[in-house]
């Protein structure tokens, strides 16, 4: 698709930009509905802010453009979820008799 912008008037350029920048806003909220969608609340994550160590905590709400993370110690961040990956829990599995046995003893 081809628009002639150079036959149109100034109102109508104006009236155009207004559209193709409501337009970028919406694919913008779609994509970051989309990443958002990928975390749920109570989900362990990590990010880097620009100059700091990486962080660790807990995603406990969603925003508008953002999610609310805790961090392990204590501060609040509002973190876009482009910047967040996940956090892979290792769990200890109980045993029933509550022992580990070595097969491989010698």
């Amino acid at each position: 698709m081809k628009i002639d912008i150079d036959s149109m008037s100034y109102d109508e350029l104006i009236e155009l930009n207004q559209r193709i920048i409501e337009r970028l806003k919406f694919l913008d909220s779609v994509h970051t509905h989309k990443e958002m969608m990928q975390f749920r609340p109570g989900d362990q994550v990590c990010f880097e802010p620009p100059g700091r160590e990486k962080q660790f905590g807990t995603l406990v709400k969603y925003n508008k453009k953002t999610v609310t993370i805790i961090t392990e110690s204590g501060q609040k961040w509002n973190v876009s979820p482009h910047l967040l990956n996940k956090v892979k829990s290792v769990k200890n599995k109980q045993h029933k008799q509550g022992k580990i046995i070595d097969l491989y003893k010698k």
